[in-house]
């Protein structure tokens, strides 16, 4: 089966971030793949409820949803790009202390705070992933036209924080990927101010493409776009 590690196929898929664009997709294309009642989306409008700037939602949600796991692929499509109505700095100049760390906090925090608790649902001897949407701007070394401060260096920091919670992971599950995936131009409401209407993929193309790569990566860290090829750090 395309799409998630066949020897995950039979595991559940959890999805954070579902009521987005690219997570609905996400959460629609492995409902094809594996039946809807394989697949639990979560999202500020779930049943559990989860707040990625709230870390008792998180815990609260991981530990509603454990009876259903272990889950073979585990998917953060969350992130934000347009912080309190303001849109990436053109320059220094336009860095605002508090726009920055609220881009932290949904950017790197919150899904820091999502893998410390769902972690744990991954099974210790099967194959499985936990995957994050990343961005290729967070990439230092590919970093050519500057600008965007607070996204570029909150999606750095993710990177970072997935690169070490692989290392640890590694430990107590081999087996496991751990994923910082660029899911290239997407026609979302994130890239909407900073696209044309018909550049980019659609959600569904989106998933499909992530969801395909997902299914060929290697155990340990990678941080790779939507074709499955590697971004430098």
């Amino acid at each position: 089966m395309s799409g998630i590690m066949s020897s995950t196929v039979n595991l559940p898929s959890l999805v954070i971030g579902a009521s987005g664009g690219i997570g609905a997709a996400f959460c629609a294309a492995l409902a094809r793949q594996q039946g809807a009642d394989q697949v639990i989306g979560l999202s500020r409008h779930s049943d559990p409820a989860i707040d990625l700037t709230d870390e008792a939602s998180i815990a609260a949600a991981a530990a509603i949803v454990a009876g259903r796991g272990p889950f073979g692929l585990i998917v953060v499509a969350t992130g934000a790009l347009n912080i309190a109505g303001r849109g990436p700095e053109k320059r220094l100049g336009d860095i605002d202390a508090a726009v920055m760390a609220q881009s932290f906090a949904i950017n790197t925090i919150g899904p820091a705070l999502m893998a410390k608790h769902f972690f744990p649902l991954l099974p210790r001897d099967t194959p499985c992933v936990f995957a994050a949407l990343s961005a290729r701007v967070g990439s230092i070394g590919d970093n050519a036209l500057g600008g965007w401060y607070s996204y570029r260096a909150a999606k750095a920091g993710l990177n970072q924080i997935l690169r070490t919670a692989g290392v640890e992971l590694a430990r107590t599950r081999p087996l496991a990927s751990v994923v910082a995936l660029h899911p290239g131009t997407v026609r979302t409401s994130l890239s909407r101010n900073f696209t044309k209407p018909d550049q980019g993929f659609s959600p569904d193309e989106a998933a499909a493409r992530m969801l395909a790569t997902l299914a060929d990566v290697a155990p340990g860290f990678c941080y790779v776009d939507y074709d499955g090829k590697p971004v430098p750090y």
